[in-house]
């Protein structure tokens, strides 16, 4: 039996590497004939560096700033002339100062520093992992850390940051990193709101981010101004786009004035891990996260995993600290077998701080009965 393990991450407990390998000791346990293969996943958000890294990539370590300007280290995956950025490890909502937020004053200015260090070093085709952002900035913020300038009408530079756009009057693309020219950029990215209104990034997104109701109109009111002066500057009008929304407007800067390539996140990572390849020779796939739930059925891997090995006839099981999908909707997903950590531990705190000790557990089980 050859078994593929293709998790992503338990949120708040352990990485995907990490359900993978503890996963493996239990089948190990049960079933030490198997040929277990692992190959952690992500849903083109947090974790996707982790993946490529896993899949065999090269780790770069770099400095920048996080999303209120302190100091931050960051990595980030190259092959080739490839590379692989992940905006939540550098300016996400992981990345703010003791989880304080800065919904008006935060920025992707430090995301825009790490793209600019893997042009340096060559990269010529750049993912860009969306997803956690703390700002709302529009993708400004990216644009400023690659050398663009935004003043206002009287020729000031403006600061970084989602509120300091309502003065945006023009954008300045003449100092952009040289590099941008002859780079491609896509964005991993599931979400489809617009740049602005009600579905935009300020109304749906910016709450989650500590924005007060005031907050929200001034940013929807500076996502406005923004997106005036990236239309005068560039021709482009990507306001409107599928995705333009993501990450607080970083889909629009990328998309407007990178001439990004928008992409289903878990497409993405397949590609990055060459996953088609490492299914091909399994004969049973084990995937999962944290909670499988109806948001898992919009885009996130597990469900993406467990289409792509329904299309081959693999059997696909299912492992989560908490499933509440039905048995109807695991199947329609394409899930043969669901196993839940709350099942051996039903307080969420013991199970979460227990975690690899009860995945080694479902392993065994998955083996045994499988076997």
């Amino acid at each position: 039996m050859r078994v593929l393990l293709a998790p992503d991450k338990f949120r708040g407990s352990l990485t995907a590497a990490e359900v993978a390998a503890a996963l493996a000791v239990g089948i190990a346990s049960a079933r030490p004939d198997w040929v277990v293969d692992a190959l952690p996943v992500a849903d083109g958000g947090d974790g996707t560096v982790d993946a490529a890294l896993a899949a065999g990539w090269d780790r770069l370590d770099v400095a920048t700033v996080g999303p209120t300007g302190g100091p931050r280290t960051v990595a980030y995956a190259v092959r080739g002339d490839a590379a692989v950025v992940e905006l939540a490890s550098a300016v996400g909502m992981q990345a703010l100062p003791g989880g304080v937020p800065d919904p008006v004053g935060a920025s992707t200015f430090g995301l825009g520093t790490v793209v600019g260090q893997a042009l340096d070093h060559g990269a010529r085709r750049v993912v860009l992992a969306l997803g956690g952002s703390a700002s709302t900035d529009g993708g400004a913020g990216l644009l400023q850390g690659l050398g663009a300038r935004i003043r206002d009408s009287e020729g000031r530079d403006l600061p970084v940051g989602g509120g300091a756009l309502a003065r945006a009057a023009t954008l300045d693309l003449t100092g952009l990193h040289p590099a941008v020219a002859h780079a491609g950029f896509e964005v991993a990215c599931d979400v489809d709101n617009p740049l602005l209104g009600p579905e935009g990034a300020a109304a749906v997104f910016a709450p989650q981010k500590g924005a007060s109701v005031a907050d929200v109109r001034v940013l929807e009111a500076a996502m406005s101004r923004w997106a005036e002066a990236v239309r005068a500057a560039t021709g482009r009008d990507e306001a409107d786009e599928p995705g333009a929304g993501a990450a607080g407007g970083t889909g629009f800067g990328a998309m407007s004035v990178l001439c990004a390539r928008r992409r289903r996140g878990i497409d993405v990572v397949f590609e990055l891990t060459g996953f088609d390849a490492r299914l091909a020779d399994a004969d049973l796939v084990i995937t999962g996260e944290g909670s499988l739930d109806e948001q898992s059925l919009r885009g996130k891997a597990p469900v993406g995993v467990a289409a792509a090995a329904r299309a081959r006839g693999i059997p696909v099981v299912a492992v989560a600290g908490r499933i509440t999908l039905s048995r109807g909707q695991l199947e329609a997903a394409g899930f043969t077998a669901a196993h839940t950590l709350a099942e051996l531990e039903p307080d969420r705190d013991r199970s979460m701080l227990r975690a690899a000790e009860l995945l080694r557990e479902v392993g065994r089980r998955v083996a045994a009965e499988t076997g």
